[in-house]
């Protein structure tokens, strides 16, 4: 008779809008409750923490990671803001704990590379946010670009950015987005840079410029209206990043785009072109032009009824975040290594951190990691 495999014990570290929204990890867990178990939370507001329990069905709340990993768990999700994952995710490393964290990685490539030395030695997973590989359409663009949809690739451009947490009624104090050790970048450009590089392959250069667009920002709405917010990081960034042998993308990451239609990227290539379309378009997610989409004639076509690039299944649809935890699990199930992997993260921190090397210096970077 088939075995039943044991659920993956998970605690969670923050109970913070990233854990609770509705895109967050937390709301669709119950989908997948036969292979992941929440065993506990830990969040230093110890009120906000027990809601968030109760809320989603977590037995055991605590204040502190240190008290997290007390109980029987066999991995830990990293929530906490960015300047703080490297010293909480060494710390779930380095206690025998598979480890999901949200993005970016850690704030330094040494950083970075200190985490995966633990987990490499200990035989521990790291799964890093941002989830856009597990996507759909993200691993569609992927193969159609590996198979040669559109032939030799040309350049990308890809666009990662909105109005920022001032200007679109952010429900958590919006200050932090615009200081050292956050801003545009390592927010939003990180999602662009990962859809890049998950569908292109690895960056050999980066050239970027950035700048303060205002020296301050007014809150827009949400609980924070008309909170006057300092900006001391660079809140408009654009990179060209070299993918080697004349591929190239463009690549922002700012927080100036109150609206747009273009799509989230358009890549062009010698026999067509692939659009990856944003969410709120009436449009497929992925559409592609081919010289010879019927004989004799070029035209678009949506790649789902291209019968040689099958459309994957998307389980970001079902579970929002929480498919980072999914992954984790089939991994572990699996003994396969990771798609969102930390490897990917380090390279795409590699990248935010050239680029800011790159707009200070004047000068183009090169790439020192891949995955």
């Amino acid at each position: 008779m088939p075995t039943t495999q044991p659920r993956l014990r998970v605690g969670v570290l923050g109970a913070g809008m990233i854990a609770t929204i509705g895109y967050g990890y937390l709301p669709h867990l119950a989908k997948i409750r036969d292979r992941v178990e929440l065993a506990a939370i830990a969040n230093r507001g110890i009120e906000k923490g027990r809601a968030v329990a109760e809320a989603h069905g977590i037995a055991r709340v605590v204040r502190s990671l240190d008290e997290l990993l007390t109980f029987d768990v066999d991995a830990v999700v990293n929530l906490l803001p960015g300047p703080d994952h490297f010293a909480a995710s060494k710390r779930i490393l380095e206690s025998g704990r598979h480890l999901v964290t949200e993005k970016p990685i850690a704030s330094s490539l040494a950083e970075a590379d200190e985490l995966l030395d633990i987990a490499d030695r200990t035989g521990l997973y790291v799964v890093a946010a941002p989830a856009d590989m597990l996507v759909s359409h993200w691993r569609r663009a992927r193969d159609l670009v590996a198979r040669g949809a559109i032939g030799k690739v040309a350049f990308a451009r890809v666009q990662s950015s909105h109005a920022g947490a001032a200007g679109l009624s952010w429900p958590v104090d919006p200050r932090q987005f615009y200081q050292e050790g956050v801003g545009a970048l390592l927010d939003l450009g990180v999602y662009g840079l990962t859809q890049a590089t998950g569908v292109l392959g690895p960056a050999r250069r980066v050239s970027a410029m950035s700048g303060i667009t205002v020296q301050q920002r007014r809150a827009r709405g949400g609980p924070f209206d008309g909170m006057t917010i300092p900006v001391s990081t660079p809140d408009n960034n654009l990179l060209l990043v070299d993918f080697g042998d004349a591929t190239f993308a463009v690549v922002d990451g700012t927080y100036n785009v109150v609206a747009s239609r273009s799509p989230r990227m358009e890549i062009f290539g010698l026999e067509g072109t692939l659009l990856v379309n944003r969410e709120d378009v009436a449009a497929p997610p992925v559409e592609l032009y081919r010289l010879d989409a019927a004989p004799g004639l070029a035209g678009w076509i949506t790649p789902q009824t291209y019968e040689i690039f099958p459309a994957p299944a998307d389980r970001f649809a079902e579970l929002a975040r929480g498919v980072l935890i999914e992954h984790l699990a089939d991994c572990v199930r699996d003994g396969v290594q990771p798609i969102a992997s930390g490897r990917h993260a380090r390279h795409v921190l590699e990248l935010m951190l050239a680029a800011e090397q790159s707009a200070r210096e004047g000068r183009v970077i090169d790439m020192v990691t891949t995955f």
